[in-house]
C-alpha cells in the first residue's frame, strides 16, 4: 500500500526506482514502530504519512541541482526531509542534524544502510562543518536563520504561510506551491552573507 500510494501521488512529478520505494517502506515502518515508544510524529495514518513526509521530502529533492552536492538537514526530526533526499540523490553527501539524543538514535539505525547519510547529533549551533544546501522542514525560521546562514551556500525550506520579508538573509526565488495539502510551499534561496564556514562548494 505505501509503495503504490507514493507512486499515485507522485505521478507526473517524479519516477521513482524499486530501490527507492523499497528503502522509503522501510524507513515508513522503522518509523512506525519507534514512534510507539518516542514522539517522532504526530501522523497516524499510511495516507498521511506519504503525502506530509515521503512527497514533501521527495519534492525538495527534485529541485536541488544535478551532481554531487553536499545538503544538510536542519532538526530533521524523524528524518524529513533528508533521509528521503539521500534516497532520492545518492550522488549527495547528506548530513542529519539532530540534537535530540533518543531522534539522533532513530536516525542512525534508520540511515544504517545508506551510505551517503550521516547523523551529527548535537546542536545546530555547535555545527562547524559548511554545506552547499541546507534544508529544513517545520521547524520555525527564527530559530534557525542564524545557523542557515552559517551553514549553507543555499536553502531549501518546506514551510507554511510565510512572506519573503520574514526569511532575513537569503535572495528567494518565487515560493513553488506544493502539490499536497493547503498553503505549502517549497522555498529556495541563494546565501547573500557570503560567510559559510569551511563549505565545500560544487
Amino acid at each position: 500500500m505505501f509503495g503504490e500510494l507514493l507512486r499515485s501521488k507522485l505521478a507526473g512529478i517524479c519516477e521513482l526506482s524499486e530501490w527507492q520505494i523499497e528503502r522509503l517502506r522501510l524507513h515508513y515502518e522503522l518509523l512506525t514502530r519507534w514512534n510507539k515508544v518516542l514522539s517522532l510524529t504526530s501522523v497516524r495514518t499510511v495516507e498521511e504519512a506519504v503525502e506530509r513526509h515521503y512527497c514533501e521530502s521527495v519534492f525538495a529533492a527534485c529541485y536541488l541541482p544535478e551532481g554531487g552536492v553536499s545538503v544538510a538537514d536542519v532538526g530533521s526530526g524523524a528524518g524529513f526531509p533528508g533521509i528521503p533526499i539521500g534516497i532520492m540523490r545518492p550522488a549527495c553527501s547528506v548530513v542529519l542534524i539532530e540534537s535530540h539524543q533518543r531522534k539522533a538514535a532513530f536516525l542512525k539505525e534508520a540511515s544504517r544502510e545508506l551510505g551517503n547519510v550521516r547523523v551529527v547529533a548535537r546542536r545546530v549551533e555547535d555545527v562547524t562543518e559548511g554545506f552547499d544546501w541546507v534544508v529544513s522542514r517545520a521547524v520555525r525560521y527564527s530559530d534557525i536563520a542564524g545557523s542557515l546562514k552559517k551553514l549553507g551556500r543555499n536553502a531549501e525550506l518546506l514551510t507554511g504561510g510565510v512572506r519573503a520579508e520574514d526569511l532575513s538573509g537569503f535572495e528567494w526565488q518565487e515560493p513553488i506551491r506544493v502539490p499536497w495539502g493547503e498553503r505549502r510551499y517549497l522555498w529556495i534561496g541563494r546565501n547573500l552573507t557570503g560567510s559559510v564556514v569551511q563549505a565545500r562548494f560544487t
